[in-house]
C-alpha cells in the first residue's frame, strides 16, 4: 500500500500519545532541548488519571475528609468532633475541582511554554512511524496523520472490571468513576485492600461512612513491613471499619436501596454503595497497536527494556502503561529517561534505583528500601530503630499519637537498609531517609544532624539512638 502524504507541518521528531505525567514530562524534555513535539490526548483535558481520576483527586479529598470530619483534630482538645451537618457531596468536592482545573492549566502551560503542540482525539497507529488522530467532536470525525521519527506510547492505564460485576456507576463503580457519585453513601464496600482500595476506605471511613474492606488475602498491603501494615489496620479498625479477608465477590445486584455483594464463602454484603479496586491495565482500547507490531504483555501491559524502548526501535512507553510501579513520579522520570535515550541526550540517562513508596489513607505511610520481611526473604541480618509519634513533641502538638519512624539497618555496619513510616507527615518525612539510603551512608548521619525542635523529622534520631540500643543487646537477626 503506498505510503499516505503527511504535511510538513505535521511532522514531529517526537509525537506522544497520551498527556499524563509520562507524557508531559517527556514533551517538555525533548523540547527542552530543541526538538518538534506533538502530544496527542483523547480525554478531552489533559493529565490523565493521575489529575483527572486518580491521585490529586482522592490526595485532595484526603484533606478535604480531614477537615470536614475534624478527624485530625480529635487528639488535640479532647472533643469528639462528628461530621458536619448535611455536608453535600457538592461540598466535599468543591476543593478538589478547583484544584484539578488548576492542575490543567498548569499542564497546557507547561506545554504553551515549550511550544509543545496539544492535539486533541484518538490516536490510532496506521504504521511504526504515523498515527490518524480522529476528532470525536466534529461531524463524522475529522482525521489528521502526525508523523513521528520517535513515539511514545503514555496512555497510562483504567481500572479492570470483572465480568461477573455489574458496574452500573450508581451503586457500583471502579475507581475511575467514584467520583462521580451523586451523595456520600451512609455505607460503602471496598472491594480491594491495594492502595487505591485503602486510601479510599479511610477518607470515607474519616466521613463517618460504614465502611467494610473485602480482600482475598489475609493482610493489608501485604508489600508494606508487616509492622506497618498491622499499625494501619488497627488505625482503621478503632475508627470503626469492618474486615472481611479471604473473601472475594462472586456476584453483584443493584437495586433502588444499593448493592448486596454475594461471597464466594457464601456470605452476603448489603451497602449502599461498592467500589471495585482490584487491579489495572493498560489503557490501549483503540490504538491500533498491532499496525505498529506490538503486542500486550501476558498481565495486560506494553513490555520495554531498561531504556523504556518496545521491540519497534522508534517506538517507547513508559507510565502506567508499562505496568509496575505505576506512581506518578516514576512515570515522570521514564518519560524523560525514555526521551533522552531515544534522541541520545547526555543527560538523564537512568530512573532512580531509590522509589519511595507513598500511600494516602488516614494515617498516611511511605516506605523505602528493605523492610524486616524483605531482610527475613532475602537472609540479609538487620537490626531495627523505632520512634513513635506519642514520644515526639510535634506529634502531640499535631494530634497524632499513633504514628511511627522505623529504621531497618545493617547490625555489622550501621548502614541504612530502609525506612517505613505511618502518620502525619510521612510522605515528606520519607526523602529525608531516602537521602542516606541513596548514599549508603549509616544511620549515624541521623545523629550527627541537627534537627528543628519541634519537628517530626527529629525522630530519625531517636530511632537511630534506638537502633544502637538494640544494637548493644543484639542477638544476630538473620532473615
Amino acid at each position: 500500500m503506498a505510503e499516505r502524504i503527511v504535511a510538513e507541518s505535521d511532522k514531529f521528531d517526537l509525537v506522544i500519545i497520551g498527556c499524563g505525567p509520562a507524557g508531559e514530562k517527556a514533551g517538555a524534555q525533548a523540547a527542552y532541548f530543541g526538538k518538534r513535539v506533538a502530544v496527542i490526548e483523547r480525554a478531552g483535558v489533559p493529565g490523565g488519571s493521575c489529575i483527572n481520576t486518580g491521585t490529586v483527586p482522592s490526595k485532595t479529598l484526603r484533606e478535604s475528609a480531614l477537615y470536614f470530619s475534624g478527624l485530625g483534630q480529635r487528639g488535640l482538645y479532647g472533643i469528639d468532633y462528628s461530621l458536619k451537618e448535611n455536608l453535600s457531596v457538592h461540598d466535599f468536592m468543591h476543593h478538589e475541582r478547583e484544584v484539578v482545573e488548576m492542575e490543567r492549566r498548569r499542564i497546557l502551560k507547561n506545554l504553551e511554554l515549550h511550544k509543545i503542540e496539544y492535539v486533541e482525539g484518538q490516536a490510532a497507529f496506521e504504521d511504526v512511524h504515523t498515527v490518524v488522530i480522529t476528532d470525536p467532536t466534529t461531524n463524522g470525525g475529522s482525521t489528521r496523520r502526525l508523523r513521528g521519527k520517535i513515539i511514545l506510547i503514555a496512555t497510562g492505564s483504567k481500572p479492570h472490571r470483572p465480568a461477573e460485576i455489574s458496574f452500573d456507576d450508581v451503586h457500583t463503580f471502579d475507581s475511575d468513576t467514584f467520583l462521580q457519585m451523586q451523595r456520600i453513601p451512609r455505607s460503602l464496600a471496598v472491594i480491594g485492600g491495594g492502595v487505591i482500595g485503602c486510601e479510599y476506605a479511610s477518607i470515607f471511613m474519616a466521613l463517618g461512612v460504614k465502611v467494610t474492606l473485602v480482600d482475598g488475602r489475609d493482610k493489608l498491603l501485604p508489600f508494606l513491613d508487616t509492622e506497618i501494615s498491622e499499625r494501619l489496620r488497627d488505625c482503621l479498625k478503632k475508627l470503626g471499619m469492618e474486615f472481611w479477608f479471604n473473601e472475594r465477590p462472586v456476584k453483584v445486584e443493584n437495586s433502588a436501596r444499593g448493592a448486596t455483594l454475594r461471597m464466594k464463602s457464601g456470605k452476603k454484603l448489603e451497602t449502599e454503595a461498592a467500589l471495585f479496586a482490584a487491579g489495572r491495565r493498560a489503557a490501549v482500547e483503540g490504538l491500533a497497536l498491532e499496525k505498529a507490531g506490538l503486542a500486550l504483555n501476558d498481565r495486560g501491559y506494553i513490555p520495554v527494556d531498561e531504556n523504556y524502548r518496545t521491540s519497534v526501535t522508534n517506538i517507547y512507553a513508559a507510565g502506567d502503561v508499562i505496568g509496575f510501579p505505576a506512581l506518578a513520579s516514576t512515570s515522570m522520570e521514564q518519560g524523560r529517561v525514555a526521551v533522552c535515550h531515544a534522541f541520545g541526550f547526555q543527560y538523564k540517562q537512568r530512573v532512580a534505583s531509590m522509589l519511595p513508596m507513598g500511600i494516602y489513607t488516614i494515617p498516611e505511610i511511605s516506605a523505602a528500601g528493605e523492610t524486616e520481611d524483605s531482610c527475613k526473604e532475602k537472609k540479609i541480618g538487620y537490626e531495627v530503630g523505632r520512634a513513635r509519634y506519642e514520644n515526639n513533641a510535634r506529634g502531640h502538638i499535631a494530634g497524632d499519637t499513633a504514628g511511627l519512624l522505623k529504621l531497618v539497618f545493617s547490625p555489622q555496619d550501621k548502614k541504612l537498609l530502609g525506612v517505613s513510616i505511618i502518620g502525619e507527615s510521612a510522605t515528606e518525612l520519607i526523602h529525608i531517609g531516602m537521602t542516606v539510603l541513596d548514599n549508603g551512608l549509616t544511620i549515624n548521619e541521623f545523629i550527627e544532624q541537627v534537627f528543628n525542635y519541634p519537628t517530626l523529622s527529629e525522630m530519625y534520631k531517636y530511632a537511630a539512638y534506638d537502633g544502637l540500643g538494640n544494637l548493644a543487646g543484639h542477638k544476630l537477626r538473620e532473615g
